[in-house]
């Protein structure tokens, strides 16, 4: 139980400082956090795996950040023409769109909530909670740890490993929309 203690501790230090080096690397907020998810989840691991302690543990969090980000970046030239945070921006527009609504825009609307709900009762059911808990009711990690004794490492993995899922699952989506039109 000392180890999560320590995790949280250690997530909490250097959120605001790791998050701002991250930021200046991306240009996006979004990316910037998920990349923190995945520095973080990456700490969580490697503690968990009884290994060695980490001895410099702001060394080894600033290079697992700065490889996050130069992955980060190789990701981004695989995707064509679009990019993610244009896709996600796409599809929360027609999920959110208050402007008056065309046949066309409704029925998109509704194929894209489909494919939402869809997409989270085909992730594991602790990864579809934290992202709904989070995003849709816009609960703190914290908040959600204090409650149910999840180590917040836990919570941002899960979190991490559901927006990659359905960021991949829209992305199929938004390409077979295109390729229609």
């Amino acid at each position: 139980m000392q180890r999560n203690n320590d995790i949280e501790n250690i997530v909490v230090e250097y959120t605001p400082r790791l998050l701002g080096y991250i930021r200046s690397q991306v240009s996006s907020r979004e990316d910037a956090e998920d990349i923190l998810q995945d520095v973080f989840y990456q700490l969580a691991r490697a503690s968990g795996e009884g290994g060695s302690e980490i001895e410099r543990v702001s060394s080894w969090l600033y290079r697992v950040a700065r490889n996050s980000v130069l992955n980060f970046w190789r990701k981004k030239r695989e995707i064509p023409l679009e990019t993610e945070d244009e896709v996600c921006e796409d599809i929360a527009a027609t999920l959110f769109n208050t402007s008056p609504d065309s046949p066309d825009t409704v029925y998109l609307r509704r194929l894209v909530w489909l494919e939402l709900d869809s997409a989270l009762a085909d992730l594991p059911q602790e990864q579809s909670e934290v992202f709904c808990m989070t995003v849709f009711d816009g609960i703190p990690v914290k908040d959600i740890s204090n409650a149910t004794g999840i180590p917040v490492a836990t919570l941002l993995s899960r979190k991490h490993y559901a927006v990659k899922f359905l960021r991949t699952r829209f992305h199929e989506l938004y390409d077979a929309l295109i390729s229609q039109s």
